[in-house]
């Protein structure tokens, strides 16, 4: 008898195990939510890099408006850049970014030549900020990496100096071109709030513009003709605001 009862124990104890061991097994893993990305919002950032210039200047008139036609030469000028850049971007379907940017960079891209036709004398150019505003389309290569073309207006901020043989200064003129910009550029979501980007930019104005130099404390000079071209390529971070709340899925 008290084996029987001992072999019943047993075979109860091994079925429960077993219906325990079968609860255990359907039991699935803890789900973890996956990052979602959204594109659509508005941010504000930073950026840094390098730049590079080049000018062309020639006379145009001499005070008091005597027409000349002295050839100034090209300067090829290089340098550093940094500033400030805020914008909005918008879906279209799930692969399609499209936006506007307003980007500031102060700069110090700068050189000096001498003058082809004088070349005793000699001209030092400063590009000293640079102004954008650009609209720009991108596609989302995966959820996170977004490929885009951007172009708009430009404003370019120069300080020209030109100077005598032996480095005494002739006349001056900081002045503002306008412009046009292209540029090309890849911006990684790395959460879903921030991200970093790196581009290159091209900017430039149609025709030659007529800017006045005069010698120091005297409004005596002459106009020059100057004409430039300005390349810039920047690493940059964004943080982003999201206008629909919470952060969803794209993908």
């Amino acid at each position: 008898m008290r084996l029987i009862l001992a072999a019943g124990s047993l075979l109860m104890f091994g079925a429960g195990g077993a219906a325990s061991a079968a609860d255990m097994a359907i039991k699935a893993p803890p789900v973890v939510a996956p990052i979602m990305y959204n594109w659509e919002g508005c941010y504000i950032g930073g950026n840094g890099g390098g730049g590079w210039s080049r000018m062309d200047t020639s006379q145009a008139f001499i005070d008091p408006g005597i027409p000349a036609n002295g050839n100034y030469g090209r300067e090829h000028d290089n340098g550093g850049v940094g500033g400030v850049q805020a914008g909005c971007d918008f879906m279209a379907g799930k692969d399609l970014v499209f936006g506007v940017q307003g980007m500031f960079d102060w700069g110090n891209i700068n050189g000096s030549h001498a003058l082809a036709d004088f070349p005793t004398f000699s001209e030092a150019n400063n590009l000293r900020s640079i102004g954008t505003a650009t609209g720009r389309i991108g596609y989302l290569w995966t959820p996170q990496f977004l490929g885009y073309v951007k172009g708009g207006i430009a404003f370019l901020n120069n300080k020209n100096q030109v100077f005598f043989p032996g480095g005494a200064l002739l006349e001056s003129s900081n002045f503002w071109l306008p412009g046009m910009t292209v540029g090309v550029g890849g911006e990684w979501m790395f959460t879903p709030n921030w991200s970093v980007f790196l581009e290159w930019n091209y900017m430039w104005i149609e025709d030659t513009s007529g800017q006045h130099f005069a010698a120091p404390g005297t409004t005596v000079g002459e106009v020059l003709n100057v004409k430039q071209t300005a390349q810039t390529v920047q690493l940059g971070i964004n943080y982003k605001f999201h206008w629909d709340g919470p952060v969803v899925a794209r993908y």
